[in-house]
């Protein structure tokens, strides 16, 4: 995008907030941020549940015949697991350009359209390979839709308001977790009809689900604010009025974008709290540790827990040294499940709400989640059947990486703070906080 471009950019942007600030006694702002929320939150939050559903429902899978009939052997289900979060890791990042580009309901529907087409073609899968290959291909579809989800969220709101909404939309994690055992329970009950094996008929049945989301998240799933046209003109001259200060300009990402926004150590350590939370996470998602009642805890603890490492460390710590006392281990799991899940929303929120403007927000949001995601990779192989009963290796794994997760979030806060303080020197606006610390 050419310097030009950028100035005239500018001076609508200008234009916008001061039509806006003009028109603002005719505007009920809490009605409009209702319409905001009614419009994005409700369609994201049932486009990731059914695409969580179609990610984790091989764990389902593997406990019915689907070793069996495919003739899986040795680790080789760990490595369709695994396979899922190569695509899924690396193109995160080109996906959340494409959804500027082409917009979120166009890019978001097709993913979950592509992913639901794919989920569907798994269950009539033959082989090892064939489960290879669709896996692959559903982390592919899938890698859009998490970060993208996160990258919309954070328009049209200001950084107070804004981790409502993303504990919200994490709480699709939670609700998917909850009622998915349920639902693979009911559907193994189905084993032979129509001649399909029990398998094939979870993945078949939930992919056409998926495709029907898919469909709906076309016509039902809005926009970026400043381009949505269920907004009024003044209403989104409102909308982009009272956050540009946060988001800036929109304009075309190059790859100097992407070099100088990896060049600053804070967005390194971001990932990195991230990944410490998702390790832990993804354990119990495809290994069957928790139940609804755990994940039930965790919703409940979400919109509260501020500090999470601390929260996660102890449990761990209990399950690592406890056994045979069910009631000692299910606690541990319990306050885990609190721990880790809750306090995804609230480091995602901190870290995606402190990158300012179209640049690095898009790039910032699709890293976080890419990188956080290889605690897939690490989670799937950290507890292995030849551990059991004990896990102790799976468990330090834990132990460890959310150590380091401690130590990334502490350093983190320290950064930002400094920085406030020598933009606030520099200003000489002693009360502004430049990020949140």
């Amino acid at each position: 995008m050419d310097s030009d471009h950028d100035v005239l950019e500018l001076v609508e942007n200008v234009g916008l907030a001061n039509h806006s600030a003009n028109n603002l006694s005719i505007l009920d702002k809490k009605a409009l941020l209702r319409r905001i929320d009614r419009k994005i939150l409700p369609m994201l939050f049932i486009v990731y549940v059914a695409a969580f559903l179609d990610r984790v429902n091989i764990a389902n899978a593997l406990t019915m015949n689907l070793p069996k009939d495919l003739g899986l052997t040795g680790n080789q289900a760990n490595v369709a697991l695994t396979i899922f979060y190569v695509p899924y890791v690396l193109f995160e990042i080109p996906s959340n350009i494409m959804i500027r580009r082409l917009k979120p309901h166009l890019w978001l529907s097709a993913c979950i359209l592509t992913f639901g087409t794919v989920m569907l073609a798994q269950g009539f899968v033959q082989s090892y390979g064939g489960l290879l290959a669709t896996r692959f291909l559903l982390g592919l579809a899938e890698s859009g839709i998490f970060p993208g989800s996160f990258y919309l969220i954070s328009f049209g709101y200001k950084r107070e308001e804004a981790q409502k909404r993303f504990t919200f939309y994490w709480c699709s994690v939670l609700v998917a977790n909850m009622f998915r055992g349920l639902l693979a329970s009911a559907i193994a009950n189905m084993n032979g009809v129509g001649g399909y094996s029990n398998w094939e008929m979870v993945f078949i049945l939930e992919g056409i689900a998926t495709i029907f989301v898919g469909v709906a998240a076309f016509f039902f799933l809005g926009d970026f604010p400043d381009e949505a046209k269920w907004l009024t003109k003044d209403e989104r001259a409102w909308v982009i009025a009272r956050t540009t200060e946060d988001k800036g300009l929109v304009k075309r990402i190059t790859m100097r974008d992407v070099l100088c926004f990896f060049s600053e150590i804070k967005h390194i350590l971001g990932a990195i709290i991230y990944f410490s939370i998702l390790v832990p996470t993804y354990n119990p998602g495809i290994f069957d540790r928790t139940d609804p009642i755990a994940h039930g805890a965790s919703g409940r603890s979400g919109t509260s827990v501020g500090y999470y490492n601390r929260r996660s460390l102890r449990p761990d710590t209990m399950l690592i040294s406890v056994h045979n006392v069910f009631s000692v281990e299910y606690a541990g799991i319990c306050l885990v499940a609190m721990g880790a899940f809750a306090a995804g929303p609230i480091v995602i929120c901190w870290f995606v709400m402190n990158l300012h403007g179209h640049a690095e927000r898009s790039i910032g949001t699709a890293w976080m989640i890419a990188f956080g995601n290889t605690g897939g990779i690490v989670a799937t192989f950290a507890f292995l059947a030849t551990d059991a009963p004990r896990y102790v290796k799976g468990y330090t794994v834990c132990l460890t990486v959310v150590g380091v997760g401690l130590v990334a979030a502490i350093a983190y806060g320290f950064i930002i703070s400094r920085e406030n303080r020598k933009l606030r020197a520099a200003s000489r606006q002693q009360k502004v906080k430049y990020y949140s610390p």
